[in-house]
């Protein structure tokens, strides 16, 4: 047996620990124990707590078991042990343990500190967001893929009912994490960005238009049915990398112009294909366990895949009330879409989710 999973079973996860303390308490002594700290354990406690230890985590005979010296704990009537297994040559880490102040008891217990605000765990800086401002009651930061089908389906349905029914007392927020195989996810998230850099309004704008013509992108929009070329190859790829990342930075340039942005600095931002901060933002997902989008967080709460508008709006509504206030009435006919700004219109959307397509081979 590997010694990673003695220690698995040694940390009694399942015996001594789950969201609480619970005790195991060691045979009866007649002896009077006091700990003081700094001391090593008396030899018959430390005999008892190994029993108890090698019973509880049934380690091998020739395992061997150190007791550090008694440590303070910030648990009232307890000291703290240190207990390193060792086997086949390898010793586990330390693990904490407390130990009665009258040498009767072992307990371990996970502690959790939740004195930081929710709200801000997971980090929306730097980011276009829409509806309220970043004080709002309600954060939610989306890790978003820009050519995920079910990325699509969950935008043009979700958020524009959430900005209507709450208003400011939402912000809303999106984070990068292009999944590997969505070949051009990358290059979209690094284009929409460079807008972003100068045109908030600009980046949701694309961010819309991309979602919502996902299916199409890397198609050619001259192509017809009939065309002899087509009927004579009809395996040929129907889209292609080279062509989709041209219409990326085509739309890119059209959204920069009408929002009046500095074009020279927009095309050096799209000629220079920069991957860093995507790149930050994926690992960012990666270290919170995110494997799949959309993965969403309302006031650091985690939630995973296209979830119906109801159930949301029952997590909306809770997060605003642990933050006392009162949650808007459930709304009435179907939601309208509030994606509108001063120089783009948004039409209520035709949700359509894109096909798995075969691309060519083009330049990454």
């Amino acid at each position: 047996m590997l010694i990673s999973s003695r220690l698995a079973t040694l940390a009694l996860a399942s015996c001594l620990a789950s969201f609480g303390c619970h005790a195991q308490t060691p045979a009866a002594t007649t002896a009077t124990t006091k700990l003081e700290t700094g001391a090593t354990l008396p030899p018959a406690v430390a005999r008892r707590v190994e029993v108890l230890l090698r019973g509880k985590a049934q380690l091998p005979p020739l395992s061997t078991i150190t007791i550090g010296p008694v440590e303070p704990s910030d648990v009232a009537g307890f000291h703290t042990i240190n207990v390193t297994v060792t086997a086949d040559d390898k010793s586990s880490h330390p693990i904490k343990f407390l130990l009665s102040d009258d040498g009767k008891t072992v307990a371990q217990f996970i502690k959790y500190d939740i004195s930081a605000d929710p709200r801000t765990a997971i980090s929306d800086a730097n980011r276009p967001s829409r509806g309220g401002p970043a004080s709002a009651p309600v954060v939610i930061v989306n890790f978003d893929d820009l050519e995920c089908p079910y990325c699509a389906r969950f935008h043009d349905n979700l958020f524009p009912a959430i900005t209507q029914r709450y208003g400011d007392k939402v912000h809303i927020v999106y984070r990068d994490f292009p999944l590997d195989q969505h070949p051009w996810a990358m290059h979209a998230s690094v284009d929409v960005n460079c807008l972003a850099a100068q045109s908030p309004a600009g980046y949701w704008n694309l961010v819309d238009h991309i979602h919502r013509n996902a299916e199409d992108i890397g198609s050619d929009p001259n192509a017809k049915p009939e065309d002899p070329k087509a009927a004579a190859n009809p395996d040929a790829p129907k889209h292609t990398l080279d062509r989709a990342y041209t219409q990326l930075d085509k739309l890119t340039r059209e959204q920069g112009a009408q929002q009046k942005v500095d074009a020279v600095k927009l095309d050096a931002c799209i000629a220079k294909q920069d991957t860093s901060a995507v790149e930050a933002s994926r690992q960012l997902g990666t270290s919170l366990n995110i494997e799949s989008t959309p993965t969403f967080y309302i006031n650091g709460e985690k939630y995973e895949g296209a979830l119906p508008v109801e159930y949301i709006f029952g997590q909306i509504d809770d997060a605003l009330r642990a933050e006392n206030i009162t949650p808007p009435p459930p709304p009435q006919g179907p939601p309208q879409d509030s994606r509108t700004n001063p120089t783009h219109q948004v039409t209520p959307p035709q949700i359509r989710v894109p096909r798995v397509r075969n691309f060519g081979p083009g330049p990454r």
